[in-house]
């Protein structure tokens, strides 16, 4: 700060309002100077035309848009809002909040503890907290006419994270071994690369043995129904043989008794934490496994679908997403091993063609 405070007087932007806007002294040190002096380096009219406090704004904002969001999202905001934005920027006025403020939080977010005390918070969870802050400014910005702290200040970056999927040998393996009122859940988890909450949200009405289709339409996220991720989550998805048999098999135990398909005792959705923890955990520790997400289940329907050389268009479809970009940018580093799709057939093009004698290298893994 001080070093910010002596570049500003060097060049003539000192604003004394903008680095003490608590301070009494704000409006002796602004009488006399013109009002361009006033409003530079950041707080623009601040200085002259108050603007609400963080706190109030932040409530407003979070009433305009709460509108958009599922229940689970806007739990996650509104938490963040009360426990660490309001907490910090609660009594500043919205148009006297600094970059400098900004970066300073963000500073202090990377020495605090994650949720489980052992680890720090993450630079994708530090967005997270950042991007309702973000937006509330921004927001604020604009109806009160001042320029948003937030110019020049990008999202922390994040790593990309490897999918890791299972073979189909770890597959068979997991679906060998597991508890049998969870063999046919796993099987349509492996086989469709439906989503969690699509899996927990799907309901018989939705399940079309006649034309083998599984129509995802609804799903379940903390417990409580709602629309799908996006409007591309919102398919159709054949069934294999394998799934066709799976769903044959758990309508006989749950058809009669809950209008879904995979469901408790009391023939309400599955709980994800429950599953995790007591079911898929220690099943992957008895087998000798890696321990990851149930996400994966939807990775590996990916990877061996390209593996079989089906149509990464009709994959795409097959996963709800709107083109094939994100099939490729996830799963590319699988196509050479499960597909060949490793520059041999353009060799064999040249040898049939040119007289070329290729010089195949085999793929590891193949």
């Amino acid at each position: 700060m001080v070093d910010a405070i002596d570049e500003s007087i060097a060049v003539g932007t000192f604003n004394y309002r903008q680095f003490f806007p608590s301070s009494k002294n704000a409006a002796k040190f602004e009488r006399g100077l013109p009002a361009s002096a006033k409003a530079v380096s950041g707080t623009n009219s601040a200085a002259v035309k108050p603007t609400p406090l963080f706190k109030d704004f932040a409530d407003i904002w979070f009433g305009e848009k709460e509108i958009e969001w599922r229940t689970s999202h806007k739990k996650t905001v509104r938490d963040d809002i009360d426990k660490r934005l309001i907490p910090r920027f609660g009594d500043m006025m919205v148009g006297n909040i600094t970059k400098a403020d900004i970066l300073a939080f963000r500073a202090d977010l990377a020495k605090a503890p994650a949720r489980n005390k052992t680890n720090l918070l993450s630079n994708p969870r530090i967005n997270k907290i950042l991007n309702p802050l973000r937006q509330i400014l921004c927001e604020a910005a604009d109806r009160f006419d001042f320029r948003t702290p937030f110019d020049n200040i990008k999202q922390l970056r994040v790593k990309r994270t490897d999918v890791e999927p299972f073979s189909l040998d770890e597959v068979k393996k997991i679906i060998d071994t597991v508890r049998a009122d969870f063999k046919q859940y796993f099987t349509v988890r492996f086989f469709t690369g439906m989503r969690t909450g699509e899996v927990h949200g799907l309901k018989w009405k939705y399940v079309d043995f006649d034309r083998r289709l599984i129509l995802v339409r609804e799903t379940v996220v903390a417990g409580e129904e709602t629309d799908t991720k996006t409007m591309y989550s919102q398919r159709d998805i054949q069934m294999s043989q394998l799934v066709f048999d799976a769903l044959k098999e758990q309508e006989k135990s749950t058809r009669l008794v809950s209008p879904f398909v995979f469901c408790n005792r009391d023939g309400l959705p599955l709980d994800y934490k429950n599953i995790n923890n007591r079911v898929w955990k220690p099943l992957l520790r008895h087998l000798g496994l890696k321990v990851r997400r149930p996400y994966q289940c939807r990775h590996t329907a990916a990877t061996l679908w390209l593996g079989a050389g089906e149509n990464p268009e009709w994959i795409a479809r097959q996963l709800g997403h709107a083109t094939t970009e994100m099939l490729f940018r996830v799963y590319s580093r699988y196509v050479p091993n499960l597909t060949r799709r490793d520059g041999s057939a353009f060799e064999r093009l040249l040898a049939a063609n040119l007289g070329h004698t290729p010089n195949l290298i085999p793929v590891q893994g193949a």
